[in-house]
């Protein structure tokens, strides 16, 4: 880049987000983007190297090749050679294997996050920047109104959980395309994007175009929207559940904190609402057995406190569930459980 580029909207709306986004960052911390070398990671990428060094913070990449399409590793190298132009250090390129188990999408996801999570560690990172767009966070939504998810999943992506931040959910991917023009980037397309065999490629350019088309603008940002309402009732769910589960779990005195089997009070479970229930059991599947339970599974294990005539224990991924006496006792049915068995819905 040899020349200054101008203060586009576009490119004002991205710097905007990520000066927004990591206000609270404490002065001196690093941060990193996930960049893959698209439109929407580049375009954060060149907003990080724009408001960091104001924010008084270190900022780099890290850049994941999965290794699964030819020439991934000189897309990887073009994608580093771009942050370091736009003055990010560290630049890191992690070369990962992607191991089949539950889908591509899922796989490639697995040991995408299980990349970014070693080198925030490597590098003492506090935050990894994701490149999600509010077109995203309504493909997330309508993705899950199709697969009849609950509201946890519908509530789509948060800005920040743990140390992921999500800038760009308030920018439409049209504005990070626009934005990488205006500041002369050239993002790589991945292939994958046009690739109809996929879910969500399909819902991006058939199923969106085609309710814009039918119902008028602004489809995507009303499903956006919903996932922002849906998650405010969440925080005040999950915190009520929360302070519900020490009263529900059943101290196994004597039992080493790694046994992988849980002791529910049924007693205590009759009494709540549907929704807290549902969370009580969801989040004690991930706590103890680290399984993440579908909307289908979690009504299963459900039914045995809520319609409960005398039936068999209940099976979902990883776990047995069963009705003894007063209790509700959930045991592993696997080995020790691995970063990859936890599967995400």
């Amino acid at each position: 880049m040899t020349q200054r580029p101008r203060l586009t909207p576009a490119v004002a709306d991205v710097r905007r987000a990520v000066r927004t986004n990591l206000a609270d960052v404490e002065h001196g911390s690093v941060v990193l983007v996930a960049l893959s070398g698209g439109p929407d990671s580049l375009a954060l990428a060149a907003g990080l190297g724009f408001e960091a060094p104001k924010l008084g913070l270190r900022a780099g990449a890290i850049i994941v090749d999965h290794g699964l399409q030819d020439g991934s590793a000189e897309v990887a190298e073009r994608a580093a050679s771009q942050a370091q132009a736009l003055g990010l250090d560290p630049v890191i390129i992690r070369s990962v294997k992607v191991v089949p188990q539950s889908g591509p999408e899922a796989d490639a996801r697995t040991a995408r996050y299980a990349a970014l999570e070693a080198v925030a560690k490597e590098t003492g990172a506090v935050a990894v920047l994701l490149g999600h767009t509010l077109d995203d966070q309504a493909e997330t939504v309508l993705l899950g109104l199709t697969r009849g998810s609950g509201a946890t999943s519908l509530a789509g992506m948060s800005e920040i959980n743990a140390i992921y931040r999500r800038p760009l959910l308030g920018i439409r991917r049209a504005e990070t395309v626009a934005a990488c023009a205006d500041q002369q980037l050239t993002p790589w397309n991945d292939p994958h994007n046009e690739d109809s065999a996929y879910t969500r490629v399909r819902i991006r350019t058939e199923i969106m175009p085609m309710l814009e088309d039918k119902l008028g603008p602004g489809v995507a940002e009303a499903l956006a929207r919903t996932a922002e309402q849906l998650r405010q009732d969440a925080v005040v769910l999950d915190a009520l559940t929360a302070e519900m589960m020490p009263t529900v779990l059943v101290p196994a005195l004597g039992e080493p904190v790694d046994s992988r089997r849980a002791v529910l009070e049924i007693s205590q479970l009759e009494a709540l609402p549907v929704a807290i229930l549902n969370r009580v059991i969801r989040r004690t599947a991930l706590e103890v057995f680290s399984v993440s339970l579908s909307a289908a599974h979690t009504t299963s294990i459900t039914r045995l406190i809520t319609h409960w005539h005398g039936q068999g224990e209940a099976h979902v991924p990883g776990i047995r569930v069963e009705r003894q006496g007063t209790q509700l006792v959930m045991s592993s049915t696997s080995s020790p459980p691995t970063e990859s068995s936890a599967h995400q819905h």
